[in-house]
């Protein structure tokens, strides 16, 4: 029994990225299922699902689920019709919506008769397949695909500009100023609570609970997870304190702080998806009354007046922090100094946001049409090694102009904008789908690729100038 419920609990948090897009993996493996031995299509599965374990972008709105069942419906048609034959219902036709078996030889086996459509696709968590899609939009595209991105992009600031305000009290309050926990000087950089923090809550918000959320919301879940954890931890800030250490010439301190840094937010993330699966068997081991349970489904926004609803207290959120940003960094921008750099930080956040959701829809997809090393998160990879780098480049700004405006503005960018471009909850979400994988070692080349490339290129941008130039 207690076997069986850890299975269930690994079904739930495999793979949080999707879902909210069922049927995400299956509708680009399916277009090759002739083509393909079942081996191969396992392999590419998972390293689909490892790959979008921590974000999926716009490909988790109903308009592109809608636009993908199709395709997914006509591949699987036109494989049979060709007498194709595919894995067991039980193995590799149930691998992708969560149930992993870990027995190889059931993953491998193969039916000797053609199953029927209905028996590939029941298993299936998606009801457009077997469903009209008139009916199914009916039912459940209540918003049209404009609103959806206005509707998605909102909750991102909104909650991303959430994000960059807590990452700003956990600097100060681990920081010398209170706790004297971190600092610029030592291998804890200041950002390193927020990363804990961020990862051990997407362990709750995106792994455990994200499908729980989804079923209120699928712009909440997106809005919690993507924008309010990916801003309130950043690689960017944490890749550039190291480098602050390196050009001082602590190279030791530069290493330990990246191996550090990575083992307590692995761990924070870990311990958040196992705290969580303790919680959720509390509440199964002790269920509300049904009372209680209608009145949460009643929560559900399944409707277009309720979405249009969200949507403009969404607008109003976001159109009062940014008047209040504003206000704020008028009044502090003279005096320069943190309060100044934080709300221009929370007026240009967004930004980032916007920019890692977007290229999160290159995660799972691979490099060219073949789809070439599927497992590596591109998205999140292009989004932290571009903040890094720029993030670099404004700091040797900084030295070279020497000026409080120009100190107030960069350091205003860096924090916000590429505080929210760059992210280490994603990061963490993919690592550990990885290293619960066929194959974990893809974990540690992922952590090692990002911090190598971000690294070395960070010393040609910032470390070479400033020893070269000599700058203080």
């Amino acid at each position: 029994m207690e076997l069986k419920n850890d299975d269930r609990e690994r079904r739930r948090s495999m793979s949080h990225g999707r879902t909210s897009s069922n049927g995400s993996s299956l509708r680009r493996g399916s277009l090759s299922l002739s083509s393909v031995f079942p081996n191969q299509m396992d392999d590419d599965i998972e390293s689909e699902r490892v790959s979008e374990a921590g974000d999926i972008g716009d490909h988790a709105l109903n308009s592109k689920r809608y636009s993908e069942s199709g395709s997914l419906r006509f591949s699987a048609d036109h494989a049979i019709e060709n007498g194709i034959v595919f894995p067991t219902q039980e193995d590799t036709l149930l691998h992708p919506i969560g149930f992993w078996s870990r027995d190889l030889s059931t993953l491998n086996s193969v039916s000797p008769v053609s199953p029927l459509v209905e028996e590939i696709m029941a298993p299936l968590s998606t009801d457009g397949i077997l469903r009209p899609v008139d009916e199914k939009k009916d039912e459940e595209k209540v918003l049209p695909q404009s609103l959806e991105y206005i509707s998605c992009l909102v909750h991102l600031a909104v909650f991303g500009i959430l994000g960059v305000l807590t990452r700003y009290l956990l600097q100060k309050l681990f920081g010398p100023a209170v706790a004297g926990v971190t600092s610029d000087t030592t291998i804890l950089y200041l950002d390193l609570p927020s990363n804990m923090v961020g990862s051990f809550l997407m362990g709750w918000i995106g792994v455990v609970f994200k499908q729980d959320i989804s079923e209120v919301s699928d712009f909440l879940a997106i809005g919690l997870s993507t924008g309010y954890l990916g801003s309130l931890t950043t690689f960017s800030g944490w890749d550039q304190k190291m480098l602050d250490l390196s050009v001082d010439g602590k190279w030791l301190f530069s290493v330990l702080g990246y191996l550090i840094g990575l083992f307590l937010a692995a761990y924070s993330i870990e311990f958040g998806v196992e705290t969580a699966k303790g919680f959720r068997w509390l509440m199964e081991k002790h269920p509300a009354n049904s009372s209680n349970d209608l009145s949460a489904k009643s929560w559900r926004a399944n409707s277009r007046k309720c979405h249009l609803s969200m949507i403009l207290m969404m607008v109003l959120s976001l159109g009062s922090l940014w008047a209040l940003s504003a206000i704020k960094l008028k009044r502090e921008f003279g005096n320069g100094g943190s309060d100044a750099q934080l709300w221009l930080g929370c007026a240009v956040g967004p930004v980032g946001v916007w920019i890692r959701w977007f290229l999160a829809r290159l995660n799972g997809r691979g490099l060219g049409k073949t789809g070439l090393l599927k497992w590596v998160p591109f998205g999140t990879l292009i989004a932290n090694v571009s903040a890094a780098c720029v993030m670099a480049a404004l700091s040797t700004m900084k030295k070279a102009v020497n000026t409080k405006t120009c100190d107030t503005v960069a350091t205003g960018i860096q924090f916000g904008l590429l505080g929210c471009l760059s992210t280490v909850s994603t990061f963490m979400a993919e690592f550990d789908a990885m290293r619960h994988s066929k194959h974990p070692w893809r974990a540690y080349a992922y952590a090692i690729a990002t911090i190598a490339v971000s690294f070395g290129l960070g010393i040609l941008i910032y470390n070479l100038p400033v020893w070269i130039k000599g700058y203080e």
